[in-house]
């Protein structure tokens, strides 16, 4: 239950802060342009909290549904209107004003992610070298040669620093290619082109772990059965083990890596397992329970003990990518740019069958990823945060009634006709929208069903 409110925890604070910023976007140039504002509501419904607050007394709310959020503005299409304050309604603004108001939600979302980014590469990230791990036999990374220990240098002529830098930069160059270049540097310094072949992932329209399609895995450098912190009121504790022991065999079978111990306390939640350590020259051994804890929605083992950090593992593995001031800014940018245009790309090719329709996540994916990307850090929720920044923005801007890109069609159609759509017009155009996010709310929700029975 509380892995559950954590990851729900993670996921409300984004929601609550992506709602927040797309909202205020519209509420601040609205009031920039002399639009009166009546509510700002985070939230749908019946309101839980409200408060009237400003010369205006415009009211904040919180709704009761909270999956979104809406400014409602003074607007004579939807009540009398003062003769006082009609200069005040957003239907008496200027068609440029109305676009202004509309485009400046998205426009907030896109000013998060970039501020997030420019804040993150200025102050610096840890993050995982592009070490290639033993690719799976018989796949596209095998056939290309790939081999374990080898650090990426370069994916299609791009340079990669990290190993999320290989992940994006494969995907993104990948979409429109049947085979990639890459450029890696074994142990011996020794430079090699390999050629890996991306047509099976793109048969399967980049549907789950694309890296894991193409049998690319990490490198995971052998790290000794020797143990560091023990925490207190643990089943290691109470059992007796300390910093410094070195794990031999559980249940008589060899342990000869952390990842083997890892793996049987996980496997065994409220079973008894035999330890054969070494302390000091001396073989011990010790009888342990892991603690049964829920993760994933399953039970697993964990015993408090964490696997001593001798640092030259953590040197080997990571790298800490730093920006100036300026050019972490315009690094920002750019990043908030490609992931943007990147995912029109993406949508465009679903639309067109090229690409799954499974790639698209609800609410319970999302919960997932937010709660996931807290435990890793704060660096690591802040770049989720930034791209579904990104993704809320782009998905707002799309030409669909009901969406703030379909308000702008509108008044790109009053531009042009030099005159108004018909109400009737709208309200066509609108129930296709709310049909349209109907049918989208459905595919996500499914989806999410999907990967929580399939796993």
């Amino acid at each position: 239950m509380s892995n559950f409110l954590y990851y729900l925890a993670a996921f409300a604070l984004i929601l609550g802060v992506l709602i927040v910023v797309h909202e205020y976007g519209h509420y601040l140039v609205a009031r920039r342009v002399g639009v009166k504002v009546l509510r700002f509501s985070v939230g749908f419904g019946r309101a839980l909290i409200s408060k009237r607050i400003g010369r205006d007394g415009t009211e904040w709310a919180l709704g009761m549904f909270p999956l979104g959020g809406y400014v409602k503005m003074l607007d004579e299409r939807e009540g009398d209107v003062a003769p006082e304050e009609l200069h005040r309604s957003f239907n008496r603004q200027s068609v440029w004003r109305r676009m202004a108001i509309v485009a400046a939600g998205p426009a907030a979302n896109l000013l998060l992610a970039i501020f997030v980014y420019w804040g993150l590469f200025w102050y610096g990230t840890e993050e995982l070298k592009p070490i290639l791990g033993t690719p799976v036999a018989a796949s596209p990374a095998a056939a290309s040669g790939m081999q374990s220990g080898e650090r990426v240098l370069k994916v299609g002529g791009e340079l990669v620093q990290t190993w999320q830098d290989l992940h994006w930069v494969l995907i993104r160059q990948a979409v429109d290619q049947d085979s990639i270049e890459f450029e890696v540097i074994n142990p011996r310094n020794e430079i090699t082109i390999r050629h890996l072949d991306v047509s099976s992932a793109r048969a399967g329209g980049w549907e789950g772990d694309a890296l894991a399609r193409l049998g690319i895995s990490f490198y995971r450098p052998r790290i000794p059965p020797v143990l560091g912190k023990i925490s207190p009121d643990s089943a290691a504790a109470a059992a007796g083990l300390q910093a410094g022991d070195e794990i031999l065999m559980i249940d008589d079978k060899p342990v000869t890596a952390w990842p083997d111990v890892v793996q049987n306390v996980r496997n065994s939640p409220g079973k008894t397992l035999d330890f054969e350590i070494q302390r000091q020259g001396d073989r011990l051994f010790i009888e342990i329970t892991p603690v049964p804890v829920e993760e994933g929605g399953k039970k697993i083992g964990r015993i408090g003990a964490s696997v001593r950090d001798t640092g030259a593992s953590r040197s080997e593995m990571m790298i800490t990518v730093r920006y100036g001031l300026i050019s972490a800014l315009g690094k920002a940018i750019y990043e908030t740019w490609d992931k943007s245009v990147f995912s029109l790309v993406m949508i465009g090719k679903m639309i067109t069958g090229e690409v799954s329709w499974r790639n698209i996540s609800g609410p319970v994916t999302i919960a997932d990823y937010a709660g996931q990307s807290a435990k890793l850090g704060m660096g690591y929720y802040l770049k989720f945060l930034a791209l579904v920044s990104i993704s809320l923005a782009v998905l707002n801007l799309l030409p669909i009634p009901i969406l703030d890109g379909g308000h702008l069609l509108y008044y790109v159609v009053e531009i042009i006709k030099r005159g108004p759509l018909s109400e009737r017009s709208m309200e066509i155009g609108q129930q296709i929208g709310l049909a349209l996010m109907l049918m989208l709310m459905a595919f996500a929700f499914y989806n999410d069903i999907n990967r929580l029975i399939s796993g």
